[in-house]
């Protein structure tokens, strides 16, 4: 199952609060379900937990039932479906709205304490939301066909503490996060810490494997220089005793050229301490040996 499928179950698996509270998460819902109008209202998810948390919510917040929960489809989804008139009223009725269409807005008059909003985020998110698994990146979004939802939830995000980012997506309006730092505290906002503390691993173990793969290609880098380094000064040694000048180069300057020659294999550290010197007092002498073979051209 995806990361998603696991949020939207641990979401489910919150308490339902008070009206107040189930009446934000419905709002939440309702406004990035498939159809909310004086006709229809109809929810068609892939999330069994959450198609069995809607009648608990609409009962607690409105006082009313769902006309059909269907089995899930061919698609592996479900319809939660509500026709009645009366039952459709008292859900308007109830968040604002008065006679006629349904206008798409957020209420904040509804959201004014935090649990509301809260609640209205986990609303949002079962109905309308999606979120990446965090091994492979970073991404949360919530999707609305209305571009005054998109408008106003951007609005409530930010006055959350939350900066989201939006684009236009063929006839959608998208609200989305790729900061991990941010999705934590929303999916914690929402009520799901576990998935949250699931983001938070996820963004330890990739610095811990980004700082391991970067000391190792800073290893690596530095094998190469003193490979390099090695066998340039072997070059060397070998030019000056093809011309006959490291015979009558100073003691310290032909001990250092045999042991190199006859450890080329070592690293400067290693071949310092078989010398008996620190490793910047035979640097020294290996660098006035290329210097001298690179005066004889």
């Amino acid at each position: 199952m995806s990361f998603s499928f696991d949020v939207k179950n641990e979401l489910c698996r919150t308490e339902i609060g008070k009206r107040p509270q189930a009446m934000a998460e419905c709002y939440g819902a309702l406004l990035f379900c498939n159809r909310f109008d004086r006709e229809e209202i109809r929810f068609l998810t892939g999330s069994e937990a959450f198609a069995g948390r809607l009648p608990k919510l609409f009962l607690r917040a409105f006082g009313v039932s769902f006309d059909e929960v269907s089995r899930v489809s061919a698609g592996g989804k479900r319809t939660v479906l509500m026709r009645r008139p009366e039952s459709i009223r008292a859900v308007a009725d109830a968040l604002g709205y008065g006679p006629g269409v349904i206008s798409h807005h957020v209420n904040l008059g509804l959201l004014e304490d935090d649990e509301s909003r809260a609640g209205f985020l986990r609303g949002a998110f079962l109905a309308g939301g999606s979120v990446t698994d965090p091994a492979k990146r970073y991404h949360l979004e919530l999707v609305t066909g209305h571009y005054t939802v998109s408008r106003q939830i951007t609005a409530l995000f930010i006055d959350m503490g939350f900066e989201p980012k939006t684009v236009a997506r063929a006839g959608n309006y998208i609200i989305y996060f790729k900061q991990s730092a941010l999705i934590e505290d929303i999916l914690t906002t929402a009520g799901a810490p576990v998935a949250a503390m699931r983001v938070m691993s996820a963004k330890i173990e990739k610095d811990m494997t980004n700082l391991v793969n970067r000391k190792v290609n800073c290893d690596t880098a530095n094998v190469a220089k003193s490979v390099e380094a090695s066998a340039q000064v072997l070059v060397d040694i070998k030019k000056l005793r093809d011309s006959g000048v490291l015979s009558s180069l100073s003691d310290k300057l032909r001990e250092a050229a045999r042991l190199r020659e006859e450890n080329p294999e070592l690293a400067l550290s290693e071949l310092a301490d078989l010398a008996g010197l620190t490793k910047s007092g035979l640097n020294h002498r290996l660098r006035k040996l290329s210097e001298i073979a690179r005066a004889l051209n």
